[in-house]
C-alpha cells in the first residue's frame, strides 16, 4: 500500500478501479445470465467502465451526484444516436466526427462537460461500430440506464470520494505567510534582531510560495477537466508569485532611507495591515469550501480605504508643504517624485492583494453555484444569459493559435477517420480500433508516435499475459468469473500508478476473459486486438503528422507570444484612457474593455497551452520552474495594466496644459510596446530574442518637467500629477520584468526549437 500511495497520490485510481471492479462483472452477470440479452450485458459493462473508471468528478459529494446524472441522461441521448447513425459508413464517420467535435470542443465553456469527454465519447462510439436498428436502441438504453444507476450507486455508497483540491492548501499556506511578511515590514534601517526576525519571516514567505509554485507543476493536471475553482485557484499561482515580487521590492525599498512626509508613511504602514487582514482571512476561505466570504469582503473594502488613503496622504498640507518648489526651501520637483516611492509601493501591494482576495471571492461563489450554472459555463458576476455567457467564453478559443481548437479539430478527425477505416476494412471487434485512436491521439506527431507504441506493445503483453492466465484456467467459466473483477481492478490502477502500456496491458487481459465468458475463443481474441490496436495507433499517427504536428511545444510558444502582445495592447489602452483625461490634446479614451477581454482570452488559451505542455509525453530539457517563469510574466503585465486603469476609474483629475505629460508616458510605453513585440515575433520565428531596454535616465527627467507645475499647483492637479507619477512607475515595474523573463524565454525558444526539428 505504500507503494500504491507513492504511486496513486490520494488513491484516486484504486477508488475508481474497485468500484468498476465490483460493477462491471455483477451487470455482466446480470444482462448475460438473467436478462438474457447480449447487448443489455455489453451496454451495461462498457457502460460501468465509462461512468467509473474514465470519469472523476470534484467537488463535494451531492455536486458529484448532479454531476453524474446528467453525464447519464447526455449518455443516453448518445447510445441512441449511435445506434441510428451506425449505418451507412458515411453517416457513421460523419456523424463520429461531428459529435467529437461538439464534445471535445465544448468543454472549453463548461468545465463538466470537459471532465466527461472521454466517457461521451465512449458512449457514442461503442453504438455507431455496432450494428444496429431502430429495436436496438430499447436494449441498449436498458443497459446504459442499469450502468448509470449503479454508478450514481457507487459514487455515493462506495468509498465516497473527499473533496480534492490540491492546490489550494499550498495557496493558503502561501496567503498565510504572505500576510506575515507584510505585517513585518518597517521602513527606515531595522536592527539587528529586528532584521533578523525579518528575514526569517520573508525566507518562511518565499518557502510557502515556491512549494505552491512547485505543486502547481507537479500536480497533473489534464488540458481538461478543470472546473471554475479549480482555475480561479490555478490563477492563485500566478498572482502569488506575483504578489511575492511586490513583496520582495517593497522589502528592499522600505528599508531604505525616504524623506517621506509621516502622513504618508502612516498610509503605507495601513495598507500592509489590511493587506494582511486581507490575505489571512482569504486563506481562512480558500480552507473551506463554497464558504462565507462576509468577513473577506469587509476586509476588502478595508483595504481599498486605505489604498485611497494613500493618495490622500500624498496629497496631505504635510506633503504640499515639504515643498515642490525649485529654490525655495522644499524639495525640488525629481526629490517630490523619489519621495513618492512608499506611496506607489503600497499601492502597488494595495492593488496586487486585492486581485489575490477578489480572486478567492471568484471561488468561492464559483463553488455555491447551481449545478445547471456550472454545466452551462455560467462564471460568477456574468449577467449575460447562459447562452451569450458560453458563446463569449467559446469565443477565446476560436483561432488557429488556440491548442482547445486545435485539439478538438485533430480529435474529429481522427475519430472519424477511425471509424471509416473500420467500417470499410470489415475488422473483428472493430470498435476497438475508434478505442485505440482515442487512447493514443496526443498533441503532436512524436507523443503520438511514442503513445501508439506503448500502446501496441502493452497490447502485445496484454496477449501474452491473457494467453498464459487462460492456459493455467483453461475452460473453467466459474474460475473466469472469479479472476475478472481482480483483472479490472489492475486495469484501473496500472495506467495512473504504472504507465500506459501497463495499462494497455492490463485492459487487453480484461478483454480476453470478457469475450472468453462470452464465447470461449481461447487467446486469439487478443490478436484480434492487436490488429485494431495497431489499425487505431495508425490512424492517430497520420492525423498526428498532419495536423499541427509540433503539438503543444510549438503551441505554447505561440501562446506566449500571443498573450505578451494582447497584454502589452491591453496596457497601453490602460495608460491611453490615463493620459486622455489629463491632456486636452489627447483625444479622450472609453475604458478599455474590449482589449482587456482579449488579454484575458490570450490568457486563458496560454493557460491551456502550457497545461498541456505539462501533460505532454516525452522529456523536458528545462527545469518546468525556468519556463513557467515566461508564462507568469504574463499575469505581471495584465496586472499592470489592471492597476492603471483602476488608479485612474472613478477619478475627476485636473487636465494639464502640457502636451509634455502625454509624451512623457506614451514614450516609454512605445518602448515597451516595441520590446514585447520583438520578443513576440522572435518567439515565433526562433530568432534571437531582445535584449532587455536599459533603463533611460532621461525619462526621470522628462517625466519630472512634464509634472513640475502639477506638483506646484492646486490640489486637484496636483492628484493628477501624482496619478501621472504612479502611472510610469507602473510602466517601469513592466520594463524591470523583462530582465526577468527575457532567459527563460529563451530557454522556451531552444526547447520548442529542438522539440519542432524532432517531430517534423
Amino acid at each position: 500500500m505504500s507503494w500504491l500511495s507513492g504511486h496513486d497520490p490520494g488513491l484516486m485510481a484504486l477508488r475508481r478501479a474497485g468500484r468498476a471492479a465490483i460493477a462491471v462483472p455483477l451487470l455482466f452477470l446480470l444482462g448475460s445470465r438473467v436478462i438474457g440479452s447480449p447487448e443489455v450485458a455489453l451496454f451495461s459493462a462498457f457502460g460501468s467502465f465509462a461512468l467509473l473508471l474514465f470519469v472523476d468528478f470534484g467537488g463535494p459529494l451531492r455536486e458529484r451526484v448532479q454531476a453524474q446524472v446528467a453525464l447519464a441522461v447526455a449518455g443516453g441521448v448518445l447510445v441512441a444516436l449511435g445506434t441510428l447513425a451506425s449505418s451507412p459508413v458515411w453517416l457513421s464517420a460523419s456523424a463520429m466526427a461531428v459529435v467529437a467535435l461538439v464534445v471535445l470542443f465544448a468543454g472549453s465553456v463548461s468545465s463538466v462537460i470537459a471532465s466527461a469527454g472521454t466517457s461521451l465519447l465512449l458512449t457514442f462510439i461503442l453504438p455507431v461500430m455496432l450494428p444496429g436498428t431502430p429495436a436496438s436502441v430499447g436494449p441498449r438504453l436498458l443497459g446504459w440506464g442499469i450502468a448509470a444507476l449503479v454508478s450514481v450507486a457507487a459514487i455515493t455508497l462506495l468509498w465516497p470520494a473527499p473533496t480534492r483540491e490540491p492546490l489550494r492548501g499550498r495557496a493558503a499556506d502561501a496567503c498565510r505567510a504572505l500576510a506575515a511578511r507584510a505585517r513585518s515590514l518597517a521602513p527606515g534601517e531595522l536592527s539587528p534582531a529586528a532584521a533578523a526576525d525579518a528575514d526569517a519571516t520573508a525566507a518562511e514567505a518565499q518557502v510557502a510560495v515556491t512549494a505552491l509554485h512547485t505543486g502547481f507543476l507537479a500536480t497533473p493536471y489534464r488540458p481538461t477537466g478543470l472546473s471554475a475553482p479549480a482555475r480561479t485557484v490555478v490563477r492563485l499561482v500566478d498572482e502569488l508569485l506575483w504578489l511575492n515580487s511586490v513583496v520582495d521590492q517593497l522589502d528592499r525599498h522600505i528599508r531604505m532611507p525616504h524623506d517621506t512626509p509621516a502622513p504618508a508613511h502612516e498610509a503605507a504602514r495601513t495598507v500592509r495591515e489590511a493587506a494582511a487582514d486581507v490575505l489571512d482571512r482569504g486563506a481562512v476561505v480558500l480552507a473551506g469550501h463554497g464558504g462565507d466570504t462576509t468577513e473577506l469582503d469587509a476586509a476588502l473594502e478595508r483595504l481599498s480605504f486605505a489604498r485611497s488613503a494613500v493618495e490622500a496622504a500624498t496629497l496631505s498640507p504635510a506633503f504640499a508643504e515639504s515643498g515642490a518648489r525649485d529654490g525655495g526651501s522644499g524639495m525640488s520637483a525629481d526629490a517630490v517624485i523619489a519621495a513618492l516611492g512608499p506611496g506607489f509601493r503600497a499601492q502597488e501591494l494595495a492593488y496586487a492583494v486585492m486581485t489575490v482576495g477578489r480572486n478567492i471571492v471568484l471561488t468561492a461563489q464559483a463553488e455555491r453555484r447551481s449545478w445547471w450554472q456550472r454545466a452551462l459555463g455560467r462564471q460568477p458576476g456574468d449577467l449575460a444569459g447562459p447562452v451569450a455567457a458560453a458563446a463569449e467564453r467559446a469565443s477565446g478559443y476560436v483561432g488557429w493559435n488556440s491548442v482547445w481548437l486545435r485539439n478538438s479539430i485533430r480529435g474529429a478527425i481522427g475519430l472519424g477517420l477511425a471509424v471509416l477505416i473500420a467500417k470499410l476494412t470489415g475488422v473483428d471487434h472493430a470498435f476497438w480500433v475508434v478505442l485505440g485512436t482515442l487512447s493514443v491521439l496526443r498533441s503532436s506527431a512524436l507523443s503520438t508516435g511514442q503513445t501508439a507504441l506503448r500502446g501496441v506493445l502493452g497490447t502485445v503483453i496484454g496477449v501474452v499475459v491473457g494467453a498464459l492466465a487462460l492456459l493455467a484456467i483453461g475452460s473453467n467459466p466459474v474460475v473466469l468469473w472469479l479472476v475478472l473483477p481482480v483483472a479490472i481492478l489492475i486495469a484501473g490502477v496500472a495506467p495512473s500508478a504504472i504507465s500506459f502500456a501497463a495499462g494497455q496491458a492490463a485492459f487487453t487481459v480484461v478483454l480476453v476473459l470478457l469475450f472468453n465468458i462470452i464465447a470461449p475463443a481461447g487467446w486469439t481474441v487478443g490478436l484480434v486486438r492487436i490488429e485494431d490496436v495497431a489499425l487505431g495507433c495508425a490512424v492517430s499517427l497520420v492525423v498526428g503528422a498532419l495536423f499541427w504536428p509540433r503539438g503543444a511545444a510549438a503551441s505554447l510558444r505561440s501562446a506566449v507570444a500571443d498573450a505578451y502582445l494582447a497584454g502589452v495592447d491591453y496596457l497601453r489602452a490602460a495608460v491611453a484612457f490615463g493620459v486622455g483625461r489629463c491632456d486636452p490634446s489627447a483625444p479622450a479614451h472609453p475604458e478599455p474593455h474590449q482589449q482587456s477581454l482579449r488579454a484575458a482570452a490570450a490568457s486563458r488559451r496560454l493557460d491551456d497551452a502550457f497545461r498541456t505542455f505539462l501533460t505532454e509525453r516525452g522529456s523536458k530539457t528545462r527545469p518546468l520552474s525556468e519556463v513557467s517563469a515566461t508564462v507568469t510574466g504574463v499575469a505581471g503585465v495584465r496586472l499592470a495594466a489592471d492597476a492603471i486603469l483602476e488608479l485612474w476609474r472613478g477619478q475627476t483629475p485636473a487636465r494639464s496644459d502640457h502636451a509634455s505629460t502625454r509624451q512623457a508616458l506614451l514614450d516609454p510605453m512605445d518602448r515597451l510596446q516595441r520590446w514585447y513585440a520583438e520578443l513576440a515575433a522572435q518567439l515565433v520565428a526562433l530568432g534571437p530574442l531582445p535584449e532587455p531596454d536599459p533603463a533611460d535616465p532621461a525619462a526621470s527627467d522628462e517625466l519630472a518637467a512634464a509634472v513640475r507645475d502639477d506638483l506646484d499647483g492646486p490640489a486637484d492637479a496636483m492628484a493628477t500629477a501624482v496619478r501621472i507619477i504612479w502611472t510610469a512607475d507602473y510602466l517601469q515595474v513592466v520594463r524591470r520584468l523583462e530582465r526577468a523573463i527575457v532567459r527563460p524565454a529563451m530557454l522556451l525558444r531552444d526547447d520548442v526549437s529542438r522539440g519542432a526539428r524532432g517531430s517534423s
